[in-house]
């Protein structure tokens, strides 16, 4: 099975997250798929815009990478900056894409893969779609710290500090998260017809407004606000402690569930 789909509708470059049973969670190969997905898109001089969505029940769960073992001569840490790095870089390529991409999101959109999505110059939510940032439910960090440059600062930390995977497509929109809900049925067609208006659009005016507006977004340093993070995130990620050894051991033996529930209990009172 093909793991991210890639087909040309016209004027429109159409990606797709593949990996339903999953419920569309990112792993290494989805990461090379999208790599090579944008690359068709963008050296296709026919395309003036693209559509981002996902198979089956959700457009994605979030990001599902197992660590790989260290090359040669490399620590475990160094390992994990080299992924968490190259991670980053294919999450920037929505912000860096020259042309426009809409991601039409249905289900759950979690995580990282929630950062993919508001990278994308427009966002249309399904009605019934659940938005969310858990990481920090089980000692983890965000890989690309967009979200206050998107929502801003205090619905950014409510997400992130929370880490509720509750958030509705109702609420997604009002905080500017998502740029409108639509019909579940209708999500798709909103998607195209949108992307449909951009691409009959002049294509030069078209790429250097995008150009315009990322450039105003690096002047106020947001490139290197997201390089920070990352880096913060890398310690996150690194640094273990006797409750993370023991959540971790719970998670992998008994599950997310469990584990939470025995973190729950260590608090105090």
């Amino acid at each position: 099975m093909t793991i991210v789909v890639y087909e040309k509708r016209g004027a429109v470059g159409h990606i797709q997250l593949n990996r339903p049973a999953k419920l569309n969670a990112v792993n290494g190969e989805m990461l090379r798929g999208l790599t090579a997905a944008l690359d068709q898109a963008g050296n296709d001089g026919e395309i003036r815009s693209v559509v981002l969505s996902g198979a089956g029940r959700a457009f994605s769960a979030g990001f599902d990478l197992e660590m790989s073992s260290p090359a040669k001569g490399e620590t475990q840490k160094e390992s994990l900056r080299r992924e968490l790095q190259h991670d980053f870089d294919v999450i920037m390529r929505f912000h860096d894409f020259a042309k426009p991409i809409i991601a039409a999101v249905h289900g759950y959109c979690f995580g990282s893969s929630m950062e993919i999505a508001a990278l994308c110059d427009i966002t249309l939510a399904a009605a019934g779609c659940r938005f969310g940032a858990p990481e920090v439910r089980f000692g983890s960090g965000m890989v690309c710290l967009i979200l206050p440059w998107i929502v801003g600062q205090k619905h950014a930390r409510e997400l992130l500090l929370v880490g509720s995977d509750r958030i509705s497509a109702e609420r997604a929109e009002e905080i500017g998260l998502v740029n409108r809900v639509v019909p579940a049925d209708g999500l798709m067609d909103a998607a195209f017809a949108m992307a449909r208006e951009i691409a009959a659009n002049d294509p030069v005016a078209v790429r250097l407004t995008k150009k315009a507006l990322n450039r105003s977004l690096d002047i106020a340093g947001m490139k290197k606000a997201l390089r920070e993070a990352l880096e913060i995130d890398i310690e996150i990620e690194s640094t273990e402690t006797p409750e993370s050894r023991e959540f971790n051991r719970i998670l992998g033996a008994e599950g997310l569930k469990a584990a939470l529930a025995w973190r729950a209990a260590q608090l105090p009172g």
